[in-house]
């Protein structure tokens, strides 16, 4: 990519290709090595990512020269709608639905509250005029999905406060797009009526096709085989990316449109699922890889000094002052405690959102765009090291941690078309509630029956009294009309072991 970049006046040719696949090659490899570092040293990998751009960059030990920010904003957007397509997916429903009202204040009412006063910072303590103060409100204010949905994982926190910050995520890119390329725009914005009218609609057209998109990639998924399990893994994506195009072509927000579908395919219980997983988190890294380097290519190291102090000041105000007040403003309707209100303040992660974001007035050719892209680099790599290490130290002090759960089963669905059946593969893990029990303890509903077991590399066809354990993988057959009930009665005992009768399908007692 690169390397066409800087041969813009001779072809591409096999000898060339050689040579740019083995760079990317090399990159890659880098990059993988690198998330080992990361995560022994607790640092976020797009630090890391971002470093490998600069190094090769024209002021690193490449001298590559790179300054095409309007491809650097097409690729962004382009690795933005996988990193939100895995994210979506890799959300379960019922850590987000009790989640999502809060998530929906903080990513239109707690956008603004963070706009006005990081851009007041900008202008009154920097001395940036309005337009770059408003435009550098907007760009910061959004959490990046990629930041929060590697390092959130990592920290055991309770599913109601990942499943604020993954929603919120999820949900702010959209709105402050939207306020960033207004501001980007030739002229001031006179009508802000308009303005919030155009964000309220293009969100709302945006859920709209997403769900759609969704639910109907879903059933069809569900309800026709296809002939290679690889194939499901391709399509899944292909659906996703479908909801984000269809959303932007309908004048809508495509990052909410993928962000939904995604998170109705991935709660639907797809076949060969954990196939699928596994594919889309690939293309996630692949998609933060390249967009970091890519961001660090686009840096100009020497010019990043000049930015320091301006970046330090407004990421104070950012941090210190702007979360804070949004999300203690946002989250007054709702019932958090303050050690939760004050974990999401400082959970309000950046990452290469901003960076990207910081493109949109360069390509728009406004007037100290490149001031504005070096405060919000620096900005968000001085942030970004001091708030994810720390998070987990901050959880600890606050005394929020994770409650101990019954570890979920993986179940991994394959479609008998001829037969108009399924066969259901069932592991189970460690921590699951299902050790202990016997097969004609699980009560599975008429049309569905364990027929063999897999224990220690060894498999046997099971009797009623064959008590089931830890690690033992499950090959059940269901007919088309009970799979979901069959599925839902095994996650049942998997939560609630013998007991599950007596709970929900979930394997939750249902208060009354």
């Amino acid at each position: 990519m690169v390397a066409c970049a800087r041969r813009k006046e001779r072809p591409l040719t096999v000898h060339h290709l050689n040579q740019l696949l083995l760079v990317c090659s090399l990159v890659l490899l880098v990059a993988v090595a690198a998330v080992r570092v990361s995560s022994r040293s607790g640092l976020p990998s797009l630090l890391l990512y971002l470093g490998i751009g600069v190094a090769m960059g024209q002021d690193g030990i490449g001298d590559v020269h790179f300054d095409n920010a309007e491809l650097t904003q097409v690729i962004g957007y382009a690795a933005l709608v996988v990193i939100l397509a895995e994210g979506g997916l890799g959300t379960k429903w019922k850590e987000v639905r009790p989640a999502l009202p809060a998530a929906a204040v903080l990513s239109t009412v707690g956008v603004a509250v963070s706009v006005g006063i990081t851009a007041a910072g900008a202008h009154y303590l920097v001395g940036l005029d309005w337009r770059a103060a408003l435009i550098i409100g907007a760009v910061v204010s959004s959490t990046d999905a990629a930041a929060v949905f590697s390092v959130l994982r990592k920290v055991p926190l309770p599913s109601r406060i990942t499943g604020v910050l993954e929603a919120e995520s999820g949900f702010n890119d959209a709105p402050v797009v939207i306020l960033v390329v207004a501001f980007s725009t030739a002229g001031p914005v006179d009508d802000w009526y308009v303005l919030l009218g155009t964000i309220a609609l293009e969100l709302a057209i945006g859920a709209a096709i997403g769900i759609a998109v969704g639910w109907l990639g879903a059933y069809g998924l569900r309800h026709v085989a296809l002939p290679a399990s690889g194939l499901y893994p391709i399509a899944v994506m292909a659906i996703a990316v479908a909801a984000y195009a269809a959303g932007a072509m309908a004048h809508g927000s495509g990052f909410l449109a993928v962000y939904l579908a995604s998170m109705v395919l991935g709660n639907a219980r797809l076949p060969h699922w954990p196939a699928t997983r596994g594919f889309a988190e690939g293309l996630g890294w692949l998609a933060q890889i390249g967009m970091f380097v890519l961001l660090g290519l686009l840096v100009t190291p020497h010019e990043l000094l000049d930015a320091t102090w301006q970046a330090i000041v407004i990421g104070l105000v950012l941090t210190m002052v702007a979360r804070p007040l949004e999300v203690v403003l946002s989250l007054l309707p709702f019932r958090i405690p303050w050690q939760e209100k004050a974990l999401l303040s400082w959970a309000g992660l950046r990452g290469a959102v901003p960076i990207i974001l910081a493109t949109i007035p360069m390509v728009n050719g406004v007037e100290d765009s490149q001031r504005i892209f070096n405060i919000v680099f620096v900005l968000v790599v001085v942030y970004t090291l001091v708030q994810g290490p720390t998070l987990p130290w901050l959880a600890r002090l606050l005394r929020i941690g994770g409650s101990s759960e019954a570890a979920d089963l993986g179940i991994e669905s394959a479609p008998l078309e001829r037969l108009r059946g399924h066969l259901l593969s069932v592991a189970i893990p460690e921590g699951s509630r299902m050790h202990g029990v016997e097969v004609g303890e699980l009560r599975l509903p008429q049309g569905a029956a364990v027929t063999l077991i897999v224990r220690g590399g060894e498999s046997f066809v099971p009797l009623p009294t064959t008590v089931l354990r830890r690690g033992d993988e499950l090959l059940v057959v269901a007919t088309d009309p009970v799979r979901d009930a069959a599925e839902k009665r095994l996650r049942a005992v998997g939560h609630g072991g013998k007991l599950a009768s007596w709970l929900g399908t979930d394997g939750e007692k249902h208060h009354s």
